[in-house]
């Protein structure tokens, strides 16, 4: 089985990339997906900004940030991964690496720059396409990977 290139999806809230959810993929496709555990200088006494999650489910369910920035570190140390460039990724993942005063380790890049033979509206229509074909919801980050691995595939059988 070929390697997959790292593709890299961030669920944010409404307030200024606070990061939610991530998930990323594997060289062999297979996906990792966490809730992140609010650090305290995220969240002021009136925020509403957990999305579709209640603050306890994110205190309980998800790990902290640092945790997240270690997994990352242990999959993807100096890598560029892809994102769907929806230009929300690149504020929430700046956000976790600031709350510890880190430099990001990794760079990120739109997934259709992997695809010389499409213009980025092409690869956003078909991104569009798959998300219908396979049932998943655009803001979930596993479904966003998923979709991203997939029409990876399927880009490079056409080869």
């Amino acid at each position: 089985m070929a390697d997959y290139p790292g593709f890299i999806a961030i669920e944010i809230g409404e307030d200024n990339g606070l990061p939610l959810s991530i998930a990323w993929s594997l060289p062999d496709g297979r996906i990792k997906q966490t809730l992140i555990q609010p650090d305290d200088s995220w969240i002021t006494e009136d925020s509403n900004v957990m999305g579709a999650y209640s603050i306890e489910e994110l205190e309980s369910l998800g790990v902290s940030p640092l945790d997240v920035i270690r997994e990352l570190e242990n999959d993807h140390f100096s890598a560029t991964l892809y994102t769907s460039d929806n230009g929300e990724d690149e504020a929430a993942l700046a956000r976790l690496f600031d709350t510890y005063g880190l430099d990001p380790f990794v760079e990120l890049a739109p997934a259709q720059v992997l695809y010389d033979q499409l213009s980025a509206s092409e690869w956003h229509r078909l991104r569009s396409e798959m998300f219908n074909d396979l049932g998943l919801e655009p803001m979930r980050p596993e479904h966003e990977i998923e979709v991203m691995l997939n029409l990876h595939q399927q880009l490079n059988e056409k080869d």
